[in-house]
């Protein structure tokens, strides 16, 4: 019996424009992370040095990163929450291609290095002294326009043809450490095609959802910064019906924080705080104005529901150049904001059949899972492949 070593760990992470999912390992490890950075110093100033390391490594993200795919490289960042609080954080643009920013690259190098570097992976990469050696398997995604326009290929041969070095500076838990990553193999896959894979597969790839597998469906997913409409039929992607567009929930998310700041006067931090705003299950769409609970109910309705009826467009759009559709999921984090807004469209005009995901968590994860799921699959095979392969090469020298 031939045994083989494997060591590459399996990430899968969907760096979506709000924020990026991650799922590691066997699943042992997830965690979401804004998707906010700033430019910073390698000494940021900190009150409290001596309390850093009780303090949680996803709150103090603070790197700098080495790689030849970046165009501004060896450059030092604040990332997520920590970069929240600057006044020179950036987010994605509206008309921003995913696989061309530095953004997208560190954002997914800090994912993977903040996993690398945890206690329950000491056995699983190699040590010397604060540098850390790594592998990974990755499956990541990129919105549909981007692959037809062949973007994946070049994305995935930047992320396979270097190693690439996250160096944690003032970061709980983790400072001089240096993580050397390294992929073993990248899958680069579209993202409407991961969402039917979600929608109709369990996590061993096994079919779940018997009465949607042959079924033609619209998958509309609605990001920060653009929407993906999938048209699936014979159980794949019709390439030629798939559709892009740069209209997303950022800009009207957006308006809200800037009109909130010119009529109460009260500055939010980030788009990830207005989302907090609309979605929380008690008092939403309340602000605190000097002390005073206030009702923020009529700028965020105004602002989102000229937002849904755009979105509704696109889908009668495509619904009415693929009319044997026969159902329409809205996925996506978009969809979780604009969801009540878009179901009194539809009962007050075409009546289409269209679902949501209840369940927020399951909606905003969509495609982290379903790109774990087909890199699990992929691993699977590959390994069973190479472990033919010493078999064989075992058998012949005996």
């Amino acid at each position: 019996m031939v045994s083989l070593t494997i060591n590459s760990r399996i990430a899968a992470i969907d760096v979506g424009n709000d924020s990026l999912k991650a799922i590691f390992g066997e699943m042992d490890t997830e965690f979401t992370i804004p998707n906010v950075i700033a430019r910073d110093v390698k000494d940021r100033p900190i009150i409290g040095i001596e309390d850093l390391d009780s303090q949680d490594p996803l709150e103090g993200i603070h790197i700098k990163v080495h790689s030849p795919t970046l165009k501004d490289n060896n450059a030092i960042y604040r990332v997520g929450h920590l970069a929240t609080k600057s006044n020179n954080s950036t987010e994605l643009d509206p008309g921003s291609s995913k696989s061309e920013e530095d953004q997208t690259l560190v954002m997914l190098f800090a994912a993977i290095a903040l996993d690398a570097v945890r206690d329950e992976n000491k056995q699983v990469f190699k040590r010397n002294n604060n540098v850390i050696d790594t592998n990974y398997t990755l499956g990541t995604g990129l919105p549909l326009r981007e692959v037809k326009d062949g973007k994946d290929v070049g994305y995935r041969s930047s992320l396979l043809s270097s190693v690439h070095q996250v160096e944690f500076l003032v970061t709980p838990k983790y400072q001089g450490i240096k993580v050397n990553i390294k992929f073993d193999e990248v899958k680069v896959y579209p993202e409407g095609f991961a969402a039917f894979i979600n929608l109709v597969m369990d996590k061993n790839l096994n079919i779940t959802n018997k009465d949607l597998i042959d079924k033609r469906i619209l998958i509309q997913d609605i990001g920060g910064l653009s929407t993906d409409v999938a048209v699936i039929k014979n159980r794949k992607v019709d390439d030629d019906k798939a559709q892009g567009f740069n209209l997303g929930v950022s800009e009207s998310l957006e308006a809200i924080r800037e009109e909130i700041r010119s009529r109460h006067g009260v500055e939010l931090d980030s788009r990830r705080d207005v989302v907090d705003i609309i979605t929380k299950k008690h008092d939403r769409n309340h602000i605190m104005v000097k002390g005073s609970r206030t009702s923020v109910h009529d700028i965020v309705d105004r602002i989102l529901l000229e937002l849904a009826k755009k979105q509704y467009r696109h889908l009668r759009n495509t619904w009415q150049k693929n009319s044997q559709t026969e159902i329409g999921f809205f996925i996506g984090g978009g969809s979780i904001i604009l969801k009540d807004y878009l179901k009194t469209l539809n009962n007050n005009l075409d009546g289409y059949n269209i679902d949501f995901f209840e369940d927020e968590k399951e909606s905003i994860w969509m495609m982290a899972n379903a790109y774990y799921k087909l890199i699990m699959d992929y691993s699977k095979r590959n390994n069973k492949k190479e472990a033919k392969k010493e078999e064989h090469k075992f058998v012949k020298n005996k």
